[in-house]
């Protein structure tokens, strides 16, 4: 299963943003979903979109919790310097 999260351009994030969100979020899809391992990309494109790729609706469902769960709690795991 490969995972695929875009954030906006247009949406402002502080530098190195999308490393921390896409190991965070690396690291809880993990431990759900053990073969998803070093499959999930963070990155800028024109619009925000989540695409789960071999995986069943269920899974893109639990996915999008998970990211949403991430993004919420962003103030607990990102720190900047």
């Amino acid at each position: 299963m490969r995972i695929e999260v875009t954030i906006a351009k247009t949406t402002p994030l502080p530098a190195g943003a999308l490393d921390a969100l896409a190991g965070e979020l690396s690291r809880r899809i993990n431990s759900q979903y053990p073969d998803a391992d070093g499959n999930v990309t963070v990155r800028y494109a024109a619009n925000n979109n989540l695409s789960v790729i071999g995986g069943i609706k269920e899974d893109k469902d639990r996915i999008s919790e998970i990211l949403q769960e991430t993004w919420e709690s962003a103030d607990d795991w990102f720190i900047t310097d």
